[in-house]
């Protein structure tokens, strides 16, 4: 069983565009130090589709030298199956725990094509899978449907559920009780997903803010339900800042000032500049200056 708290990390560059693997591991381990159940690599937010298959693996194997027991999940997001499978292949070679699947962000595959190509990456890498259903940012749905179709291969183990539709995860319940691990992959609807069964969170602001996540999630655990909504809602604007077109710059910046790191990104994304980035700098520490003191749990 994956549960608890899964950082979609952020990649690392230098400022000539080669893999940061020293800063990474710094990052990396704050995740770890903070508390955080796991670590999902070369996301979205990881700038996967920037990134070669030689580097993705590069930063599988600087994730795992810094989580020890913990599970590493390579992110698949490659345009077509082929290209998919092999990166699966290469993944368990490296000892990858498991892998977080994207249908094709190119091609936008109906139902019987959105099947077929999540079993064949199942079958290429023989590695326990998280279905990543993100309809909003890579227009396939995962359906519950689709869900039920695989439950039969025990490969598929969890569910990523970005729909951005709470109504989402107590239809999956409902239908499939506990046979997924159910993750929200929503920051901003994180606490709502908790509340209503979800057993883990794929969270972005937490590469700034670790140890805020960490305890909403712990919190909620316990049931301590009042104490885990206080800091979600001072958490909130933050949260905001994943659901954006430039989640990445965002968050990115946000660790500028809450980890004192940089915010190099890999072209053709470029920083943020301008309005909108004094927009981010003023969510960022109009927050940091009033960061909570966190419970014990």
């Amino acid at each position: 069983m994956w549960t608890g708290v899964f950082p979609a990390v952020t990649t690392k560059f230098t400022a000539d565009d080669r893999l940061d693997h020293a800063e990474m591991e710094r990052c990396f381990g704050l995740q770890m130090e903070a508390g955080c159940d796991g670590i999902i690599v070369c996301g979205s937010l990881g700038e996967g589709p920037m990134l070669s298959p030689d580097e993705k693996i590069e930063v599988l194997k600087t994730a795992q030298k810094v989580a020890g027991k913990k599970p590493v999940l390579l992110t698949v997001n490659e345009a077509g199956t082929r290209e998919a499978a092999s990166i699966a292949r290469r993944a368990a070679k490296e000892g990858a725990n498991g892998l977080m699947v994207v249908p094709s962000p190119i091609y936008h595959t109906n139902a019987e094509e959105t099947v077929a190509a999540l079993r064949a990456v199942a079958e290429a890498g023989d590695l326990p899978v998280m279905i990543y259903s993100n309809r909003l940012a890579y227009r396939v749905d995962v359906t519950v449907d689709q869900m039920e179709e695989l439950a039969s291969d025990k490969r598929f183990i969890a569910i990523k559920e970005s729909s951005d539709d709470i109504r989402r995860s107590t239809e999956i319940i409902n239908r499939l009780g506990s046979r997924y691990d159910l993750f929200t992959g929503v920051d901003n609807l994180a606490f709502e997903a908790l509340s209503v069964g979800a057993i883990g969170w794929v969270a972005g602001l937490v590469t700034a803010f670790p140890r805020e996540t960490v305890a909403i999630y712990q919190l909620m655990k316990q049931g301590r339900r009042e104490e885990a909504l206080a800091i979600y809602r001072w958490f909130r604007p933050l949260l905001d800042l994943d659901v954006s077109t430039y989640l990445v710059q965002n968050i990115k910046l946000a660790e500028v000032f809450a980890i004192q790191t940089n915010d190099r990104v890999r072209m053709p994304r470029q920083p943020l500049s301008g309005e909108r980035r004094k927009a981010v700098e003023k969510i960022v520490k109009d927050a940091l200056a009033v960061r909570p003191t966190l419970p014990q749990f």
